[in-house]
């Protein structure tokens, strides 16, 4: 495993980590959409439907380290709470890349570094608090992803997910079901997870979920303090 580790402007730092469990698949297909999900993921723009949410999301982070987990092109940059020391990791190079110009062009400190979160390379107890927003939609095994947070969360520590799930109708789940194979296939993304189920797999105590609209949840978990 080779790591190296360099200084930024504004006092952001970004480490690359070649990892040999990284599903390599899903990494290339993120690697080329790269430059469309920065186009969508505008951090300058605070109108939309998702900007709202990141900021609600954001609103219940707790803790003065914290852990962004698929930050993705920075979509989230623009919410990152005062005073805390935030950590962002994705496994796209390219994401990172992205998420690096905008953390500048914001004046925001924040520590890049690309990492699966299906193998987060951090001790054990280490963040407050971790955040995540659609992301566990693509990781190829959620249950894993979310265990390493578990892992590396401070006991007592929270947990705020934003996710789209399998909707709850008979009909639209069976069709989400039916093109999921295709949306994968295309994209990387699933639109069937059981991410509420597999929240409460990986060992966090479910403590709240809010219905947004539709098929998107705002998830607030929690590590036992006695883990």
């Amino acid at each position: 495993m080779i790591k190296y580790q360099y200084m930024l402007k504004n006092n952001q730092t970004i480490r690359n980590t070649n990892s040999g469990n990284r599903d390599s698949l899903t990494k290339r297909r993120y690697d080329r959409w790269a430059k469309i999900f920065n186009l969508m993921d505008r951090g300058d723009d605070t109108n939309t439907r998702f900007a709202r949410w990141r900021s609600l999301l954001w609103s219940k982070a707790e803790g003065l380290q914290i852990l962004e987990v698929g930050v993705g092109t920075g979509a989230s940059l623009p919410y990152y709470p005062a005073g805390a020391s935030i950590t962002a990791v994705d496994f796209s190079v390219n994401m990172l890349k992205f998420a690096r110009e905008k953390a500048v062009k914001l004046h925001k400190t924040v520590a890049l570094e690309e990492m699966d979160v299906q193998s987060l390379e951090f001790p054990d107890n280490t963040f407050d608090g971790v955040v995540a927003s659609l992301v566990f939609c693509s990781v190829p095994d959620p249950v894993q992803g979310l265990s390493e947070i578990l892992r590396v969360l401070k006991p007592g520590g929270k947990v705020v997910l934003l996710e789209h799930v399998i909707s709850s109708g008979k009909v639209s789940g069976a069709m989400m079901n039916l093109l999921n194979p295709l949306v994968l296939w295309t994209s990387g993304d699933n639109i069937n997870r059981h991410t509420v189920k597999n929240v409460a797999a990986s060992g966090l105590i479910i403590e709240k979920v809010s219905d947004l609209t539709g098929i998107f949840k705002l998830i607030e978990a929690r590590k036992r303090i006695t883990q």
